[in-house]
């Protein structure tokens, strides 16, 4: 009962900004990619994020983990400084503390470049999309062999729509109330 009173004003300010908010948001903010292969003895994949210095100053990359079943699985916000890189290991950083206790073998990254918003960087509220951070996600193929064959890509720039931002920020606070630490990624090493 006490949970459900905690997560009443959230739903309902969630709800408020779904149906205020319509519409495309500013470009080069939105980041995904997806993971694959993330169990032994496959090799662990890694995230890596730069904030290149368009706009000089920190960034928080807001990171959202989902599962293959469309299950928001891990949430956190990580500052990246101005010219820095931070990485990320998809096993020990962003899979390993799920909210449901079931870690995901395959999902989607996605992450919001935003401005600082506070310390450390809060992925569940009063996120505001600022350009310009770069993401790029190593994949483990499927074994060939006794080998796994693995890739590298640039995640993908979308448009990142407010319905979507207030969707990640509203699932993320859910978590945090919900999860009493459960589902909340960590933010690997860098800056």
């Amino acid at each position: 009962m006490k949970q459900l009173c905690r997560m009443l004003p959230v739903l309902a300010l969630a709800l408020l900004v779904l149906a205020l908010t319509s519409g495309a948001m500013a470009q080069d903010v939105y980041k995904v990619n997806y993971f694959s292969n993330n169990a032994a003895p496959a090799p662990d994949a890694t995230v890596r994020i730069d904030n290149p210095g368009l706009t000089y100053g920190n960034l928080c990359a807001m990171i959202y983990v989902f599962a293959a079943d469309q299950q928001l699985s891990e949430c956190c916000g990580c500052v990246e400084s101005h010219n820095g890189l931070r990485t990320l290991s998809v096993r020990s950083n962003l899979t390993s503390n799920p909210l449901t206790g079931v870690v995901a073998t395959t999902g989607v990254i996605k992450v919001v470049s935003s401005a600082v918003n506070n310390s450390p960087c809060d992925p569940t509220s009063n996120v505001s999309p600022k350009a310009n951070l770069r993401v790029w996600v190593t994949h483990i193929q499927n074994p060939v062999g006794d080998a796994y064959p693995i890739t590298e890509t640039e995640s993908s720039d979308s448009t990142l729509g407010a319905t979507e931002l207030a969707n990640l920020q509203a699932q993320c606070a859910f978590i945090n109330i919900l999860g009493s630490g459960a589902g909340v990624c960590s933010c690997g090493t860098g800056d």
